[in-house]
């Protein structure tokens, strides 16, 4: 029996054993089924562990299809509180890559060759989260990094306040925080939709696949958001520092970034919500802007693509495209989203251009995703999903316009609301890229395994 058959043998056994103890589920409570919209509150209590803590995303099945931290509540406030979280995941991968590149010599080595890759086991990656409610609709969080692919010490990711109630009792102010909130600090940029439904290093329970998008729009930065709600109306407006480290040197050579989002979140029906936002991104002057390289974390697709020397932490965007807009970059980004009972389709229309220093002018870069999942069963504890994901666009180094495609087809089930185990056959062709290059007829294909607790 192969690798590949191997994994995929293995999780069609779990998922079969999954039917009958999900049959036995007891019913969905209605309130979950909203738990995702703009304006809903999570429940207080569930499977697992207790909220506790106001404007509050669960990090549990809870959390699946929430997008920006809800504006209710959720919790009464009681006074301070101390909340902690984490999240694990690790893959069994069964990939195999080939290229038709011709060969480029330095040192005796073939930069060209790609590496001897097979089935294994994936590094562990894990996640801890802090929380702390300082007043009413105040809260901080703290999100470390325990474990990753690019970097083995523990590193924080970032850091902010979430404001949804001022500590003072002004008529205009109270009337105003009925519809605002105020993010502050170093934190995860919120350009997009898209950057919610991805595996972010050991928290990987809101992707009902294994890979990230090809332009993986995910970043942190330093800085302050605003929004306002209303009638599941949306509106955001951001202003950060545009990189990922903070620094008081070379003032000539940066300059702030600017965020916008503005779009609709409703339910319009008991069994029918939907949403769609635009979103926009611009700097226009920055030391080592990180829009399309921020994920410190690293790749799902270990060493997809890469060569006979590369390594697991240096070549840790294996299978991402990164189009290198060091320094000035604008990109914007449509997605809808529709949720019709266990029908779930997510889209990515994105447009991005930019330039490094060293270029004369901008480039462009265009991708389109379309995420198709059905969720079964009582509580949607199980799903089966398809993803069509591309790419085109002119890249640095490259003249000519070159093109990457992906298809990606998953199942998963949710053991529990804190624990999931999916599995994904992946393909992902690269065309066009110039004969001297590694992608140059570039393609790998294969099956993944990944399993997820959160809490």
């Amino acid at each position: 029996m192969t690798p590949t058959l191997r994994i995929a043998t293995t999780f069609a056994a779990a998922m079969l054993t999954a039917i009958p103890l999900a049959a036995q589920a007891p019913p969905e409570d209605p309130s979950h089924v909203l738990a995702g919209a703009a304006q809903d509150t999570p429940p207080v209590t569930d499977e697992g562990r207790r909220i506790v803590i106001q404007h509050f995303k669960p990090n549990d099945q809870r959390g699946l299809n929430m997008f920006e931290t809800p504006k209710a509540p959720g919790v009464e406030y009681t006074g301070f509180k101390v909340d902690f979280g984490a999240a694990f995941t690790s893959q069994v991968q069964s990939l195999e890559h080939r290229n038709t590149a011709l060969p480029v010599i330095a040192a005796g080595i073939n930069a060209n060759e790609l590496a001897d890759i097979g089935f294994g086991f994936n590094n562990s990656t894990a996640n801890v989260y802090l929380h702390a409610q300082l007043a009413e609709g105040i809260r901080v969080q703290l999100t470390s990094y325990l474990s990753s692919r690019h970097h083995n010490e523990t590193w924080v990711k970032d850091g902010f306040i979430l404001i949804d109630k001022l500590p003072v009792n002004i008529g205009p102010l109270n009337a105003l925080m009925e519809y605002a909130t105020i993010r502050v600090g170093h934190m995860e940029v919120n350009y997009g939709d898209a950057h919610f439904r991805r595996s972010d290093n050991g928290n990987a329970l809101f992707n009902p696949f294994v890979g990230n998008y090809i332009l993986d729009a995910f970043t942190t930065e330093i800085g302050g958001e605003v929004y306002l709600r209303s009638n599941g109306i949306i509106a955001m407006g951001a202003v950060t520092g545009g990189e990922i480290r903070g620094t008081v040197l070379t003032p000539g050579k940066r300059g702030p970034t600017f965020i916008g989002k503005l779009g609709v979140d409703r339910q319009v029906r008991p069994n029918v919500r939907a949403r769609v936002t635009g979103s926009v991104y611009h700097t226009n002057k920055a030391l080592s802007s990180t829009l399309y390289g921020g994920d410190r974390a690293g790749s799902r697709y270990y060493f997809a693509m890469e060569n006979t020397v590369a390594t697991e932490s240096a070549n840790f965007t294996s299978g991402l495209v990164n189009p290198g807009f060091r320094n000035e970059v604008t990109a914007m980004q449509l997605n809808p989203f529709v949720k019709l009972g266990g029908l779930e389709v997510f889209g990515v229309v994105e447009r991005a251009k930019g330039r490094a220093n060293t270029e004369a002018s901008e480039r462009t870069v265009n991708q389109f995703a379309a995420d198709l999942v059905y969720r079964f069963f009582p509580r949607e504890q199980a799903y089966a999903g398809l993803r069509y994901n591309t790419l085109n666009g002119t890249l640095a180094g490259i003249v000519n316009e070159v093109s990457v495609d992906r298809w990606q087809l998953a199942a998963g089930w949710f053991v529990t609301r804190n624990l999931l185990v999916k599995g994904e056959y992946v393909t992902q062709q690269y065309h066009d890229f110039p004969a001297a290059n590694i992608r140059n007829g570039g393609r790998f294909n294969g099956m993944m395994l990944e399993g997820v607790v959160a809490f």
